[in-house]
């Protein structure tokens, strides 16, 4: 395996990976951006007010992505294992 292929197969597995933290990440953070707004217009520093609402977001948006994550990793599984011959040489 030469450093060119092993560079593309950390390539795609970073990006899988970014692109799966995004896909959890980013709706969490646009309900704390909603309710950071909410607590500033109305002064209330509450923790549990902007803690709560994102764990519930965070947890749904994982149990509805779940299967998509997890079929994405098991593709890329397959991929390497299928193509072991191949990568080492």
């Amino acid at each position: 395996m030469n450093p060119q292929v092993a560079m593309g197969l950390f390539a795609d597995a970073f990006f899988m990976i970014v692109t799966i933290v995004l896909v959890i990440v980013t709706p969490s953070l646009v309900i704390g951006l909603i309710i950071s707004t909410f607590q500033a217009a109305t002064q209330i520093n509450e923790q549990t007010l902007s803690f709560l609402p994102k764990l519930v977001i965070t947890l749904f948006v994982i149990m509805w992505t779940g299967p998509w994550i997890v079929g994405k990793i098991s593709d890329y599984f397959a991929f390497l294992f299928h193509n072991i011959p191949i990568l080492i040489g």
